[in-house]
């Protein structure tokens, strides 16, 4: 064999490991089955749902930094709101009612009458009082004030699967009152009714963990936009899984594996 013919050989076996490697990350030849399939929920305003917690350090999303699935970056939510029902209730006025003596000897003021039409009678003045003098101080010119800015809280970005949260979906956690915008998908979440939430970081989304979790969907995103995305990737097998309960093909997508 020549050095020309056993340097393409080199060249055809280079190019088929390039070849096979990134066939092993596509995935239209993922060997990892997808999860099993759950029903969808209902789609009201307020929903009981299974969530979880992801960052953009973790193994399976180095790859794409901290970018979610329509190109942009990933935002950790607000901090947690204290809601008003675990606050201590103050007791009103007029729940506990208390009678203060009135000190009357000390009143300047003249003696209650019938009240008359017909006759006036005098009323006696009481002992005159010192005035004191009120000096009227007139703001100075050029005074600058101070403007409080109030920030609406960040909206946290969140993975689902678009069939059932579609992508700009913004829904509110009842228990920390954050609110989140879904933005991203995944793998694990096809076929699922759970939600993925975003943190800064591993710590945050080790505390999280896994909890159910009563959510208020503040607005629906639009599913044919979100189709219309996701037909162009469907050679995913999660994506296509997707794709087909959004087309309304439920036995198809259940029984995809």
């Amino acid at each position: 064999m020549t050095y020309a013919e056993r340097r393409n050989l080199a060249l055809i076996l280079l190019a088929a490991f390039i070849a096979i490697v990134l066939l092993t990350g596509c995935g239209t030849t993922h060997h990892t089955a997808l999860p099993a399939y759950e029903p969808p929920l209902a789609k009201t305003n307020f929903q009981q749902v299974r969530t979880t917690a992801y960052t953009h350090t973790e193994a399976d999303h180095r790859q794409y930094s901290n970018r979610n699935a329509l190109g942009g970056e990933l935002h950790a939510a607000g901090p947690a709101i204290h809601r008003a029902e675990v606050v201590t209730t103050a007791t009103l006025a007029y729940e506990a009612p208390r009678a203060i003596p009135v000190d009357e000897s000390g009143s300047y003021s003249p003696p209650l009458k019938r009240f008359s039409m017909e006759e006036r009678e005098p009323v006696t003045p009481g002992p005159k009082r010192a005035r004191r003098a009120t000096r009227v101080v007139k703001p100075a010119r050029n005074v600058k004030r101070a403007v409080a800015v109030v920030r609406s809280p960040q909206i946290g970005s969140a993975a689902a699967d678009w069939s059932r949260w579609p992508a700009g979906t913004v829904f509110r956690l009842l228990s920390t009152g954050q609110n989140y915008r879904v933005e991203d998908y995944g793998w694990a979440l096809s076929g699922r009714n759970t939600i993925d939430l975003y943190m800064a970081n591993q710590r945050e989304m080790n505390n999280w963990g896994a909890r159910e979790e009563t959510i208020e969907v503040v607005k629906w995103g639009d599913p044919d936009e979100s189709l219309q995305f996701l037909r162009r990737h469907q050679d995913y097998r999660h994506i296509k899984r997707m794709v087909l309960e959004l087309e309304g093909r439920h036995k198809e997508a259940a029984s995809l594996r």
